[in-house]
């Protein structure tokens, strides 16, 4: 008896791993550190907002998201026909990848980077390209333009990367899109791009105002602490935004979230506030590991990334994790990504390292 099939490339996909809550342990305060959330609640008065909105929701949200739209477009100094909505950054990395890719077609992408990359280009029946990141956790870009090819249709640029979370400078990026062919779309994924602090970092609205096949990727779950709500917008020329669009499921972004995103871009300086206390922890994590004797990359994000060489190291670092009251994500075989959180589960990750065997 034969039953319908998926396409072969479907079948294969793998399942999104999403980073697991923690065990409860009696006694000790446990701690999620594992899906690089906000610790912080949603921004002053976002919540009010959201509640009221959800007494409308026995109405269908706006299709157009018309008043989310200007609040970005203004908030980005951009045109609102060069921006495009959906459920979560990760959603219009799936529509990407669906719009310019088919079978016999290439997506390239640093390894190890975002997860989903892989799976919407198997989704696509596309092929995928990983190139190696360096032994520092940062895009190898000779490799990356060394790699594209006559099927290259797109290819991903994660900065700052996760899960390492080094990132790129402005002046790398441009000569890296001075190789690329022109035909081939590049997106520069900023999911956590409000939290790089560093000398010539990347400006992706700059980039992608500059030339016609540079996207920006951003969203609402990490810096603004709205990952529940499941928002993510790109940036790009109009014809890119256009095709975006056209390719979102009606009405994906849900009344609730379109009111909760425009009261947060309302309050952007305050976020930025909550952003700079999050920098602050997040040296305080980095130069405690440090002192330790570990060589962790430079972190532009707002977690950190622990190399390993084998899963069962991944494993081990886990489990240790877990026993005093903290969950973060392991990436076999090659490292342990913890985001920075609450001061108490950062200071038992500085103790945690300093006794957790490096060899």
């Amino acid at each position: 008896m034969t039953t319908p099939q998926p396409r072969p490339s479907v079948a294969a996909m793998p399942a999104y791993v999403a980073g697991k809550p923690p065990a409860e342990r009696p006694g000790l305060v446990t701690y999620k550190l594992s899906s690089n959330e906000n610790p912080f609640p949603p921004l002053d008065g976002v919540l009010e907002v959201a509640a009221e909105a959800a007494g409308k929701v026995n109405r269908y949200p706006d299709a157009g998201s018309t008043e989310l739209y200007e609040a970005l477009a203004t908030a980005y100094r951009v045109p609102a026909e060069e921006v495009a909505l959906s459920t979560g950054a990760v959603a219009l990395i799936f529509q990407l990848v669906s719009a310019y890719c088919g079978p016999e077609d290439e997506v390239v992408f640093a390894w190890r980077s975002f997860e989903a990359y892989p799976i919407a280009v198997l989704a696509a029946g596309a092929t995928a390209v990983k190139v190696q990141v360096n032994d520092d956790g940062r895009h190898d870009l000779d490799a990356m333009a060394e790699a594209i090819t006559e099927r290259t249709k797109v290819v991903f640029v994660c900065t700052p990367n996760n899960p390492t979370g080094t990132s790129l400078t402005q002046t790398e990026l441009d000569a890296f899109l001075e190789k690329v062919p022109e035909q081939v779309l590049v997106v520069v994924d900023e999911a956590y791009a409000e939290f790089v602090r560093m000398d010539d970092a990347v400006d992706g609205i700059a980039t992608y105002r500059g030339r016609e096949n540079v996207v920006v990727l951003r969203t609402f779950s990490k810096a603004y602490g709205l990952a529940g709500f499941r928002v993510g917008y790109a940036l790009a020329p109009a014809a890119i935004a256009t095709t975006l669009r056209a390719m979102a499921l009606p009405f994906g972004v849900n009344v609730v979230a379109q009111a909760a995103g425009v009261a947060s871009l309302e309050r952007r300086a305050e976020l930025m506030e909550r952003v700079d206390t999050l920098v602050v922890e997040r040296a305080r994590v980095v130069d405690g590991v440090r002192a330790t004797g570990w060589d962790i990359p430079d972190a532009q994000g707002n977690f950190i990334w622990f190399a390993f060489s084998s899963a069962d190291r991944c494993a081990e670092f886990a489990a240790a994790a877990d026993e005093v009251g903290i969950m973060v994500r392991p990436y076999p075989p090659e490292g342990v990504r913890v985001t920075i959180g609450e001061a108490e589960a950062n200071t038992r990750l500085i103790d945690l390292a300093g006794r957790f065997p490096r060899g």
